[in-house]
């Protein structure tokens, strides 16, 4: 006999029975609402959003990655899972030519340059990207445009609030 499973709600009520066989999981396509933290390795919180309104993103449409939509692949909702995961399943290793040394002239009069800033610049197509400004000479300012986490290993914690 198949076991029964209920869902029950914040106020501690029954919403729902189902066999556990009709439960749904996460699948390559579906659409999933989840709390979640980043973290590195050594504790430090990177991003997260289990103080606010969960994260809802569709499987496969680019917003997250790969590696991430591996591990929530056939959780359902209640589930927690927690994996570290290396630079190369994530954020990759900093890269050499991804810094670049820009005229001051080119950043805005009201910003306060400064070693370890971090700036948003517009692309050609539009797009935002992060750079850090590594080191301020005379008239130039070198600033490294490999993203923030590259070269560090992350732990994912996740627990499925929804999935449709």
């Amino acid at each position: 006999m198949p076991a029964l499973l209920l869902t029950i709600n914040q106020k501690g009520q029954i919403v729902t029975t189902s066999n556990s066989q009709d439960v749904k999981k996460v699948a390559k396509d579906s659409t999933v609402s989840m709390h979640f933290s980043l973290t590195l390795a050594d504790g430090t919180a990177v991003d997260g959003t289990q103080d606010g309104e969960p994260m809802t993103f569709t499987m496969g449409d680019g917003s997250m990655i790969a590696a991430l939509e591996q591990v929530i692949l056939n959780l359902s909702v209640g589930d927690k899972q927690q994996v570290s995961l290396d630079p190369r399943d994530t954020f990759g290793f900093p890269d050499e030519e991804n810094k670049h040394w820009m005229d001051k002239s080119e950043f805005e009069l009201d910003i306060e340059l400064e070693e370890g800033l971090l700036i948003e610049f517009g692309t050609p197509a539009g797009d935002q990207v992060p750079g850090i400004l590594v080191e301020i000479a005379e008239d130039k300012v070198l600033v490294d445009f490999n993203h923030p986490l590259a070269g560090h290993e992350v732990v994912f914690s996740v627990e499925i609030v929804d999935i449709k």
